[in-house]
């Protein structure tokens, strides 16, 4: 499935963009070793190799600066989805991008996928990764709506557009969720989100 093509960036863009990534990166392999509470901004500003200024002009406090790493997951599935080949069926279409965005790739390295099932189990206990991680699926959800309009050719404010993106986001969010807690490697995270979306949307797929 070919994913579809992204605005050029100007090279301070680019330049942006790749502090960004480095520092939610760094900010996610800290938690995930020492925790939270053992990470502060300034290990984090040191270790992704930037000022502290720096690193407060991207982001408020050092829980905010995961969100690049946790919004990313949902916006490479929300990609591929919109990729999807016109007149494929709901059902395979979140499966296959549900696969796609769950698979390790060369953008997308196991080492990301285990760093964010570290902060995943990390934040049954900080309050403040959980409202990160909880503004990214508010996020992600409602950027599957559109995206589903087009999909089952519905108005994306539609009562069946709305539960479809919630089902839809919910089973994603409760199979990475669960492959967080345990051991499983990354194909894991997959096979969850297929038996999710198997027992949730081909329901809500049904025509009204």
């Amino acid at each position: 499935m070919a994913e579809p093509a992204r605005p050029a960036l100007s090279l301070t863009e680019r330049r942006k963009a790749a502090t960004e990534q480095e520092i939610a990166l760094t900010a996610a392999r800290l938690f995930s070793e020492r925790g939270a509470d053992g990470t502060t901004a300034e290990d984090i500003a040191r270790t992704s190799g930037v000022s502290l200024r720096t690193f407060y002009r991207y982001f408020r406090t050092k829980e905010d600066a995961v969100a690049p790493l946790l919004a990313e997951g949902s916006r490479h599935w929300v990609e591929l989805l919109a990729a999807t080949a016109p007149g494929t069926p709901l059902l395979p279409a979140l499966l296959d991008s549900a696969r796609g965005s769950l698979t390790p790739s060369p953008g997308r390295p196991a080492a990301a996928l285990a760093w964010t099932r570290g902060l995943l189990r990390a934040m049954p206990d900080d309050p403040a990764l959980r409202d990160v991680w909880h503004r990214t699926q508010h996020d992600a959800e409602a950027a599957l709506r559109p995206v589903l309009a087009t999909l089952t050719d519905r108005p994306a404010d539609s009562l069946d557009i709305r539960l479809l993106a919630a089902a839809a986001n919910a089973a994603m969010r409760v199979s990475v969720e669960a492959w967080a807690a345990g051991e499983a490697d990354p194909a894991g995270a997959a096979d969850l989100a297929e038996t999710a979306f198997r027992r949730l949307i081909a329901p809500l797929a049904e025509p009204s």
